[in-house]
């Protein structure tokens, strides 16, 4: 017999493929194994992770997946803070007359202001379906509002009961109790009401603190009178301007909020209300995700003193004021545009006495700094009547500090001096300012113009006055700082702008009584 030569030595040897395939068999064999092991560790809770995996990387990923919580739901939450939400329903006797076009208005606002379009697609008797009455008949209407006490005081919108001849509440359980009306406040559009005939009543706490946009909310109310709804989503934004008035600072949220829900409350997860719900931007009246809440601080507030005297004082400076524009800020050397522009100080005003003028720029109240006019409103009014305050106010280019005691803010709009500016277009032609586009004519020339400033007698469609919102009529009383009375005091104060290097002038005009800046810029060349 041959022996087998043996070539385990030489440099091309390889072993068997058998030895290979047992090698694969015994790893698939494994693997088959460690399956087996995670199917029983899936099913069987009392075997330990550790003993079946013991690789490092595995068990810091099991470890990160334990960490991320559970989807919960708002049961416990809704179940705490239902019962302190109420339906609210009023009787108003001649609210809505018909006039001369046969549209009925009941709204408790100015005709055609956002506030007005908001409450007829949000709250109130036009905003419910088949609420709506007509000349000399009972009108009723539905709304929403939460108890703030055990004793029974509620809160709601002013306008679900403005007006209101007869107010019913009915309760989370389905009792119906009568309530009087303590006191309301158009002005932030809300009431104070006191439910009679019970003294444990279920209420709600309203919350300390700011809402952090992204934060869940609830909004909790009556819509289309269907009784107790509760709605979800998160704060969208803050400090919202609707065009409302100058204490506009609204909760934006995108929680699903109807007609109906005009006075409910709005929470977060702590069961707090965070705001009352007031209106809704809507196109059709339906809810598109866009409402808005008072903050709850402001609700406070107003509440406070609705209880204690049925009525709100606020704060009162006396001046007319404007936003700071970048250009405003550019043509008054400012830095940034911030603060609040003083249109005009009124007569007699607090401001006035105070030596605040025209053309002045409020940068702070009691060393906090003002924003814009909105902020500055919202100061002052909150504050009241009678405190001293310290405004850092910028005159003619020098900081300087001015003290004052606030007066009470007039419940009724001030007489408007001189408004009659809608005689003698034409009687005078005016001399034209090309850099302005716009042609001006001294206003003791012009019948009803006044003694003061230039009046415009004509502004060129295409030109930078009429963007800016120029029109016939208009009266300029000053032009860079300086008193105008001729087209050729206004053609020199725009060439000492110029010369100055400034980009824009900034002018004060009077139009239809109320005083403005507006800053207009120079051509190049």
């Amino acid at each position: 017999m041959t022996e087998r030569p043996d070539l385990s030595n030489l440099p091309s040897y390889r072993q068997p493929r058998r030895s290979v395939f047992s090698a694969r068999k015994i790893a698939l064999m494994a693997s088959v194994v460690a399956g087996f092991g995670a199917a029983v560790y899936g099913f069987s809770p009392s075997v330990s992770p550790a003993d079946l995996f013991s690789s490092p990387a595995h068990a810091q990923v099991n470890n990160e997946v334990r960490k991320v919580e559970r989807p919960v739901g708002f049961a416990d939450i809704v179940e705490r803070v239902k019962p302190s939400v109420i339906s609210v329903k009023v009787n108003i006797k001649e609210k809505t007359a018909s006039n001369d076009d046969g549209d009925d208005s009941s709204s408790p606002f100015q005709p055609g202001s956002p506030m007005e379009r908001f409450f007829r697609r949000f709250g109130g008797p036009d905003g419910i379906p088949g609420m709506k009455g007509g000349r000399g008949r009972v009108v009723q209407g539905q709304g929403s509002g939460f108890f703030i006490s055990a004793d029974g005081f509620a809160v709601t919108n002013n306008h679900v009961v403005d007006g209101a001849d007869k107010v019913e509440v009915t309760t989370d359980d389905g009792k119906t109790y009568t309530a009087k009306v303590i006191g309301t406040d158009q002005r932030t559009d809300l009431a104070l009401i006191k439910v009679e005939g019970g003294s444990n009543f279920p209420f709600a706490k309203l919350a300390d603190g700011k809402p952090r946009i992204g934060d869940w909310v609830l909004a909790v109310g009556n819509p289309f009178g269907l009784g107790g709804t509760v709605t979800a989503g998160i704060v969208s934004a803050s400090g919202r301007d609707i065009g409302n008035g100058p204490y506009d600072d609204f909760i934006q949220i995108d929680a699903p909020v109807n007609k109906g829900n005009s006075g409910g409350p709005a929470f977060n997860t702590d069961g707090e209300v965070m705001g009352v719900n007031t209106a809704i931007y809507s196109p059709s009246g339906g809810s598109v995700g866009i409402a808005f809440s008072i903050p709850a601080n402001t609700v406070k507030t107003v509440v406070a003193q609705l209880k204690d005297k049925g009525s709100v004082s606020r704060g009162w400076i006396g001046v007319q004021i404007q936003p700071v524009t970048s250009d405003i800020a550019d043509s008054l050397g400012m830095k940034k545009a911030e603060g609040a522009l003083v249109a005009e100080p009124q007569a007699n005003g607090p401001a006035a006495k105070a030596g605040i003028e025209s053309g002045d720029v409020i940068t702070s109240v009691n060393g906090e700094s003002v924003k814009d006019a909105r902020e500055l409103a919202r100061t002052i009014g909150g504050m009241a009547p009678g405190a001293i305050v310290k405004l850092n106010v910028l005159h003619k280019g020098q900081d300087k500090v001015v003290n004052l005691t606030l007066g009470q803010l007039p419940n009724t709009v001030e007489a408007k001096a001189d408004t009659d500016n809608d005689s003698g277009k034409g009687a005078t032609k005016g001399t034209d300012v090309p850099k302005l586009g716009m042609t001006v004519a001294p206003a003791n020339s012009v019948a009803g113009a006044g003694k003061e400033g230039v009046v415009v007698t004509e502004v060129d469609p295409k030109s930078a006055a009429a963007e800016r919102g120029f029109k016939e009529g208009d009266v300029i009383l000053e032009v860079g700082g300086k008193s105008v009375s001729t087209a050729g005091d206004v053609r020199e104060a725009i060439n000492t702008a110029r010369t100055d290097n400034k980009n824009s002038v900034l002018m004060r005009v009077k139009s239809g009584g109320q005083s403005r800046f507006v800053a207009i810029p120079l051509a190049k060349g």
